[in-house]
C-alpha cells in the first residue's frame, strides 16, 4: 500500500462545538491539512445544518460540503457524564472552536479565559454574530441578518430591489477568518509557547469586505448605487446578451483597455475620446448610454464573434453561467478538480481545495454520520463496552 504523504496538520486535535457554517467552514479547512477534527454533535438529531435539505441523495447539502474528513461524536453536555467526556477530549486537543449561541460555551465553563488556566496550550477560537462583548454580544446572528445590517443587501440587487447574495457570504468570511487565525495561533504557539485565544464574529468579518464600499461612501459623498449584474464604480463592467441567445460578461478595467475595446469590439475608434466615455468615471455617469450602445453592437453579432473580438482586444470577458454549467466546467474538468467523497448515503463529487501546497495531497475522507465515531472514540479513552452501554442507556451519547 501506498503511504498517504505527510500533511501540514498531521498530529493537531481539533475539537468543535459547531453548527450552521462559519465553525464547520473553518474546521474542515484544517481537515483537508490532516488535522484529525472531532466534531461533537447532540445526541439524536446533531448539527441542525444536516436538516436544512434532503437534496444529497437524502442529506443537506450544507452538511455534505462542509463536514468530511470529521469524526462525528455525540454527547449530552448538559449531563456530567457528557462534560466530563468533552474534557477530557480537551486535555488532548490541540484547538477548540465553537459558534454555539451567545453565552453558552460561558455557561458550561468553556470561555477562553477558563480553558486557558485549565489547558494553557489549547487554542481556543470563539465564533460569535456581532463580538463577544460590546452592545449586541447576545444578539444571535445569521447569514442573511448579517448582510442586512452590514449594508452588504443595499448594494446588492437592482435598483428596485435590494437582495441578499446567493451564498453564506458571512458565515463563509467569518469561518476563513477563523481558520487563518487558528493557523497563525498554532504557528505563535510553536514560536512563543503562548496559545492566543481567537476571537471572530460574522458581522466584522463581512465589515471588513465592506472596506471599498465603506470608503467610497465616507469620501466620496454619496453611497454606490445598486446596478443589477454591473460594477456599481467601473464601467462597462458586466453583462450583455449577444445575438444568439447567449450572455457574456465584460470587464473594461482601464483607459487603455477601454481604447481597445471600441476599435476591435464596438467597430468605432472614435468613441473612445467621446467626452461622455473618455474616463472612467464618465463612463459610470453614462451608463445607460454606453450600454444602449454595446447592447446594441453586441446583439448583432454572434457569442463566438464577440469573444474573438474580445480576445483580439485583450478585454477580459466570461459568460454568465448557471450553476449546471459551472458543474460541467472546463476548467474543474481539465484541471482534475474533482474527487469522489464518501457519504452515509453513498459516494458524492467534491472539489479538491482551492489553495494547492506543493507536495501535499488534500485529505478528501467521508462525511460522517451522527455519533459514526462515538464508540471508537470513548474506547481509546478508557472507556470499556459496558461503560459505552450505560452512557448510551441513560442518554448521554
Amino acid at each position: 500500500m501506498t503511504a498517504v504523504p505527510a500533511r501540514p496538520l498531521d498530529g493537531v486535535t481539533v475539537v468543535s462545538l459547531e453548527q450552521a457554517v462559519a465553525a464547520p467552514f473553518a474546521t474542515r479547512q484544517l481537515a483537508d491539512l490532516g488535522a484529525r477534527v472531532v466534531k461533537v454533535e447532540r445526541p439524536g438529531a446533531g448539527d441542525f445544518a444536516r436538516g436544512y435539505d434532503e437534496s444529497v441523495l437524502g442529506q443537506s447539502s450544507y452538511f455534505v460540503w462542509l463536514n468530511r474528513s470529521k469524526e462525528s461524536v455525540t454527547l449530552d453536555l448538559k449531563a456530567a457524564e457528557g462534560a466530563a467526556v468533552l474534557d477530557e477530549l480537551l486535555a488532548g486537543a490541540d484547538v477548540f472552536v465553537q459558534n454555539l449561541a451567545p453565552g453558552a460555551t460561558a455557561r458550561m465553563g468553556l470561555s477562553a479565559t477558563e480553558l486557558a488556566a485549565r489547558f494553557p496550550r489549547l487554542v481556543v477560537c470563539d465564533i460569535s454574530g456581532f463580538g463577544a462583548d460590546g452592545p449586541w454580544a447576545d444578539r444571535k446572528a445569521y447569514d442573511l441578518l448579517v448582510q442586512a445590517e452590514s449594508g452588504l443587501m443595499s448594494l446588492t440587487g437592482t435598483p428596485e430591489e435590494a437582495v441578499k447574495v446567493g451564498i453564506s457570504v458571512a458565515d463563509i468570511a467569518a469561518g476563513m477568518y477563523a481558520y487563518a487565525g487558528i493557523l497563525t495561533a498554532l504557528l505563535q504557539r510553536a514560536t512563543t509557547g503562548r496559545a492566543p485565544a481567537v476571537r471572530v464574529s460574522l458581522f466584522e468579518a463581512l465589515a471588513e469586505w465592506m472596506g471599498s464600499p465603506a470608503y467610497y461612501t465616507e469620501y466620496g459623498g454619496r453611497s454606490p448605487q445598486r446596478v443589477g449584474g454591473e460594477h456599481a464604480t467601473i464601467a462597462p463592467y458586466g453583462p450583455y446578451p449577444t445575438g444568439d441567445g447567449d450572455t457574456v460578461v465584460i470587464a473594461v478595467q482601464n483607459d487603455r483597455e477601454w481604447v481597445r475595446f471600441c476599435a476591435a469590439v464596438l467597430d468605432d475608434a472614435a468613441l473612445a475620446a467621446d467626452e461622455r466615455f473618455a474616463r472612467n468615471s464618465a463612463r459610470v455617469t453614462h451608463r445607460a448610454e454606453l450600454n444602449d450602445l454595446i447592447a446594441k453592437r453586441f446583439g448583432g453579432l454572434t457569442t463566438a464573434t464577440v469573444v474573438a473580438a474580445l480576445d483580439e482586444a485583450g478585454v477580459a470577458h466570461a459568460r454568465r453561467r448557471t450553476v449546471p454549467e459551472f458543474l460541467a466546467h472546463p476548467v474543474l474538468a481539465g484541471r482534475d478538480r474533482w474527487r469522489q467523497v464518501a457519504t452515509p448515503a453513498g459516494e458524492v463529487r467534491a472539489l479538491l481545495p482551492p489553495v494547492e501546497l506543493a507536495g501535499v495531497t488534500a485529505r478528501m475522507d467521508p462525511v460522517p454520520a451522527v455519533g459514526e465515531h462515538t464508540e471508537q472514540v470513548l474506547r481509546a479513552l478508557g472507556r470499556t463496552d459496558d461503560d459505552i452501554a450505560g452512557l448510551r442507556a441513560r442518554g448521554v451519547i
